[in-house]
């Protein structure tokens, strides 16, 4: 009998802890981020002692610190960061998470699915420490961005709020294929679609297995073997269907576009972004800023590359291609920010290595844009791009509370960018103290 009363009772015990376990559980926690100063991406503008309220992983509310302390429970936790300038967390609107520098050349063929997952692990990682708290991920083998998106939002991982596309779409032999097998290997990209029916299957296909944006390429690229960057792919029959099926399965569409033509036609088949823009020309500027088509211009890639691709195992034709496209893509994408083209942050993250994305910004500036446009492309822009505007972009209440902490003011010299020295994703610290 004296057994059973202590097993009742340590029954008991148990229900209770497990009973306040589940209450403290179900109330969000609180906590005070006390701000230096706070840049308001909209206006430009810095607010002086400022602090965020979060509750859970979104922002409460903002304000004078003094006022806003009041209000706060008093058993919030608090971050000082009261040195620092505070921004909304970046967004880069073009990455490839499971792939590295190098994986395009003939070595990329020994790697597979599994092991770009793994990597798309590490490069999440790194790309959220760097500052940027969203991608949006346009392409990848296997599905696997869209594995590593449900990794992330589980807790399995650490990494950036991720938009992923899975396999991107392309005609057979075009720069979404595998073209560096022999005829024997009968090597096809799993993105590979021809003709109209078979595009609007593949992107059903890829809707049916998580993708939240369509990827597909409507040129030739730099980085592929066999094709011309200035060479539409998809005809605009093809383009029309693909985005038709996209947007009515509610999937924004991403267009890799180099050459003029398949610009124009992108833009003209209702594409939400153009991706890299290299040969763009006065009528596609007409056509973007008449649709209000976003350019996507990932530029410091070309710096980077530049340095380093004699290590990259590449063939001559993509090198050739590259010392063509990439200067010349400046010069266009210049004329593009001077006419006033909507621009989201981008940066072919893999084609360097991750975590130097916040390099894109100094580039911009130097062919045009001002520090608070640049800072908006990754911010306000890049939100509305991915049609998270109510969720990111700004620091208001209601939306994730997502910011970074650099020391030094970003809109008298976009590269503080480069040293992001705090990260808070969903209001908790993954970086700095």
């Amino acid at each position: 009998m004296k057994y059973l009363r202590i097993f009742i009772a340590l029954l008991s015990l148990a229900g209770s802890l497990v009973q306040a376990q589940q209450s403290s559980t179900s109330l969000p926690s609180s906590v005070v981020i006390k701000a230096g100063k706070i840049l308001d991406v909209r206006t430009g503008d810095y607010l002086d002692h400022q602090a965020i309220w979060v509750e859970g992983d979104r922002i409460k509310a903002i304000g004078d610190a003094s006022q806003l302390q009041s209000r706060v429970p008093s058993n919030a936790r608090v971050v000082d960061l009261s040195q620092y300038t505070i921004l909304p967390g970046l967004i880069d609107a073009h990455t490839h998470l499971t792939f590295d520098p190098g994986q395009t050349g003939y070595q990329g063929l020994a790697i597979s699915v599994p092991r770009e997952a793994l990597i798309g692990a590490r490069n999440a990682r790194l790309t959220l420490e760097a500052g940027f708290t969203t991608v949006r991920n346009v392409a990848a083998n296997g599905y696997a961005d869209i594995a590593l998106r449900d990794a992330i939002n589980a807790g399995e991982v650490p990494g950036p709020r991720l938009v992923a596309s899975g396999p991107a779409l392309g005609i057979t032999g075009g720069h979404c294929d595998n073209n560096l097998l022999a005829p024997e290997f009968h090597a096809v990209s799993l993105g590979v679609a021809d003709g109209v029916s078979a595009v609007m299957s593949r992107v059903r296909e890829d809707v049916k297995y998580g993708a939240d944006v369509i990827k597909f390429c409507a040129t030739g690229g730099v980085l592929s073997k066999g094709d011309n960057p200035e060479f539409e792919q998809y005809s605009p029959e093809e383009m029309r269907a693909l985005v038709q099926e996209a947007h009515r399965l509610g999937r924004k569409v991403a267009a890799h576009a180099h050459g003029a033509k398949g610009i124009q036609d992108a833009v003209l088949a209702g594409v939400d972004s153009i991706e890299h823009g290299s040969f763009i020309n006065e009528e596609g500027i007409q056509l973007m800023k008449q649709h209000g088509t976003y350019l996507v211009p990932t530029l410091y890639l070309s710096d980077w590359f530049f340095a380093n691709y004699a290590k990259l195992g590449l063939t001559d034709d993509m090198v050739a291609k590259a010392k063509f496209v990439l200067p010349a893509a400046r010069q266009n994408i210049a004329r593009a920010f001077r006419a006033g083209v909507k621009v989201a942050f981008g940066t072919d993250a893999a084609v360097f290595p991750h975590g130097l994305n916040a390099r894109e910004f100094a580039v911009m500036v130097k062919l045009g844009l001002t520090p608070l446009a640049a800072v908006q492309s990754a911010t306000l822009h890049a939100a509305d791009l991915l049609g998270w505007s109510d969720r990111i972009g700004t620091l208001e209440p209601g939306k994730y509370a997502d910011l970074i902490a650099v020391d030094g003011d970003p809109l008298k010299d976009v590269s503080v960018l480069e040293k992001v020295k705090v990260v808070v994703k969903g209001g908790e610290v993954v970086k700095g103290r």
